[in-house]
């Protein structure tokens, strides 16, 4: 695919003026990076860092049966949200693998946006208008995505340059969100991310994105002084340092959260069992997996030398191939190779010690505790 055909977001002609690197990344130019990686990955570690992620999915889905709507297709309860919450949460098929997983805000019983991953967009509206069809639901649902931009603001000093602008959202608890007025923008700011570090994501309109940058970023004349612009490579490795998932690796259509290790965004007594209004697509066959186990775990690894261990390569034990790795990368904060993957369940505890094929030769991987950082627990 040529960059010409490729969808760019609001910040795009920021990100050209700091000199990023564009990739395609599910029919969207975006940036890889901005010069080094690794110096990027740092700056959000210690500092304060900026991600464009206007490629994410923005949902606005309202009306009479929204919270019904979303308490179907999410694993996680809608019901009960409050005003100003999001939810991390699931969307299944009928057979309990992930066809998504998505942020839920309620900005009202009856009002909500769900954000979703840029690869699923398309999939997800398809299938959410095919289940409004089908079960008589009234409720609106707009794709938002092309009018509105979105970004991340990440590290352990964001909450201080945000305090410049906002007394309230500083005191916000991890996953609420307020609605805030910036000279003529209107923005969501919800204590929400995906590197492991505190900060914030944004949401506002895309016709005065490149109005609000500059301010929220206190630029002056071109030069960042208080955040760093980073692209797509540290946001992967911060993301599998803090052993986030990543659709596609850790979860897919074929694999259940439950093995993924999400249980706890999954909430099995969800509706009565004779009650089929209140449960989630992909309830029944979740239970049953809860009920015989899951046939295989995801893992932490940590890896012999100074290669990385990426997906698809196997992991081997005895001499037999018995996994496969999701992520994996040599972590900048830890300097040393980290890897998540599965393997059988009766093969996860900690200290297990299997091999992992890199192609030209094995190299020895032991199971640890993720997340392999924890910015409360440092490293």
């Amino acid at each position: 695919m040529s960059t010409a055909t490729l969808a760019r977001t609001p910040f795009h002609p920021w990100s050209a003026e700091r000199g990023a690197r564009f990739v395609d990344f599910a029919g969207w130019e975006m940036p890889m990076s901005y010069g080094s990686i690794i110096d990027e990955h740092h700056a959000c570690r210690t500092g304060a860092a900026f991600f464009d992620v206007s490629h994410m999915g923005r949902l606005r889905i309202t009306g009479r049966h929204a919270r019904k709507f979303l308490d179907r297709v999410c694993t996680r309860l809608i019901l009960g949200m409050e005003r100003g919450q999001v939810r991390y949460s699931l969307v299944c098929n009928e057979r309990g693998g992930v066809r998504d997983d998505v942020l839920v805000y309620c900005y009202d019983e009856d009002d909500y946006m769900m954000v979703v991953n840029a690869s699923n967009r398309l999939k997800i509206l398809d299938w959410f208008r095919s289940i409004k069809e089908r079960e008589n639901l009234t409720f609106s649902m707009e794709d938002v995505t092309a009018e509105t931009a979105m970004a991340a603001i990440q590290g352990p000093k964001v909450m201080e340059l945000v305090a410049g602008f906002s007394r309230e959202i500083p005191t916000l608890k991890r996953y609420r969100f307020a609605e805030k007025s910036l000279m003529i923008a209107k923005l969501t700011v919800s204590r929400t991310g995906y590197t492991g570090e505190d900060g914030v994501e944004l949401v506002m309109g895309s016709t005065v994105a490149k109005f609000v940058l500059p301010m929220l970023l206190r630029e002056k004349e071109g030069v960042t002084a208080a955040v760093r612009p980073c692209g797509l490579g540290a946001r992967d490795s911060l993301r599998t340092e803090a052993s986030m998932p990543l659709y596609g690796h850790e979860i897919t259509e074929e694999i259940d959260p439950l093995s993924a290790g999400l249980g706890f965004a999954v909430k099995l007594d969800k509706g009565a069992a004779d009650e089929r209004e209140g449960r989630f697509i992909g309830q029944d066959a979740l239970e049953a997996i809860a009920k015989s186990g899951t046939k295989h775990k995801l893992v932490g690894f940590e890896v012999e030398g100074r290669r990385a261990a990426r997906q698809g390569m196997g992991i081997h034990r005895g001499g037999e191939h018995v996994g496969h790795v999701t992520s994996g990368c040599l972590s900048p904060t830890l300097d040393k190779v980290i890897a998540m993957g599965y393997v059988p369940s009766e093969l996860a505890a900690e200290g297990t010690e299997f091999e992992i094929d890199l192609g030209k030769a094995k190299t020895a991987a032991k199971v640890v505790k993720m997340p392999f950082y924890n910015p409360v627990r440092g490293k």
